[in-house]
């Protein structure tokens, strides 16, 4: 199988080991699921894919979905959202294997359906729903999970219509670009895997920080929701200024990390107060200490 690939595609083992490599260094998760789903693509030069990720909540959400001959790009780095509902694991405790996709996930195997029309155990009504609106023809899909080092399912790849680099007729996959587009997806679990625990460890932080700023705000009745409106002010401040197209802000603008990095600041611009001595901060008179000393000026 090795052997066959090298003679027919000498380039695909360098190509995933590049991908390989941009797949470790990328930090943005959009484009990182982006690149996932495009490079499975390109690999076995399918028509169309999607990718979805799992929920907390069991269910598979389209993240980014891509059909070459349709035009359709949606999710990821374009800004189109993607409002088709997403996929159970499970209905009423019984698990969905009826869909390619969630079976996918739940057995953690890959399948290759040769002609979606013809497949005995899944439910394709779905997809030919699908093709009767667009008036396309989809026959053959190919679901791949992807596992993290925790044996757990994170997310599935589908590649829709494998084609004939020369004939551009549509085939099956082979099982060849099959266990190349596996290997992609074993590297990529990893890839997406740590930018889901970073993103988990983030929002972790900005609970954190913003538990802070509420304590902040509760202790003292004068400046109440001082800390919660300051970072709302700061980011619309910082966007107006963004937007400016003439004078000395023109040239302005931040990256998505810069933005971050202010959002967190904003957020703990007075984390200080929460060991400020209540006296301190209230200052209901201007001579209040831990007592007022307005009586001592009465005496």
């Amino acid at each position: 199988m090795v052997d066959n690939l090298r003679e027919e595609d000498p380039s695909i083992f360098e190509l995933l080991y590049k991908v390989g490599i941009a797949l470790s260094a990328e930090k943005n998760k959009d484009r990182l699921v982006e690149m996932i789903l495009l490079e499975a693509k390109n690999l076995c030069h399918a028509d169309g894919g999607t990718l979805y990720i799992r929920t907390d909540h069991d269910e598979l959400r389209f993240a980014i979905m891509r059909t070459d001959s349709l035009g359709i790009s949606m999710g990821g780095m374009t800004g189109a959202p993607i409002t088709i509902p997403p996929l159970p694991l499970y209905k009423n405790g019984v698990p969905n294997e009826a869909n390619v996709a969630t079976c996918t996930a739940l057995r953690k195997q890959s399948f290759n359906v040769p002609d979606a029309y013809q497949a005995v155990g899944f439910d394709f009504s779905g997809t030919k729903a699908f093709d009767e609106r667009n008036h396309y023809r989809s026959r053959s899909i190919l679901t791949i999970p992807l596992v993290n080092s925790d044996d757990t399912v994170i997310a599935v790849i589908q590649l829709l219509n494998a084609t004939d680099p020369v004939t551009k007729e549509v085939i099956s996959f082979r099982l060849e670009h099959q266990r190349i587009v596996e290997a992609l997806a074993s590297q990529a679990a990893i890839a997406l895997d740590n930018q889901m625990l970073l993103e988990g460890q983030k929002h972790l932080l900005e609970s954190f920080i913003k538990m802070i700023a509420s304590s902040i705000d509760a202790k003292s009745p004068y400046t109440g929701g001082h800390c919660e409106r300051v970072p709302i002010l700061t980011e619309m401040i910082t966007q107006k200024v963004c937007e400016a197209t003439e004078g000395p802000f023109k040239d302005f603008n931040l990256t998505p990390e810069e933005w971050y990095e202010l959002r967190i600041a904003a957020w703990m611009h007075d984390c200080g107060k929460v060991i400020t001595p209540t006296h301190v901060m209230d200052k209901a008179t201007k001579l209040e200490t831990i007592w007022d000393r307005i009586d001592m000026v009465k005496a």
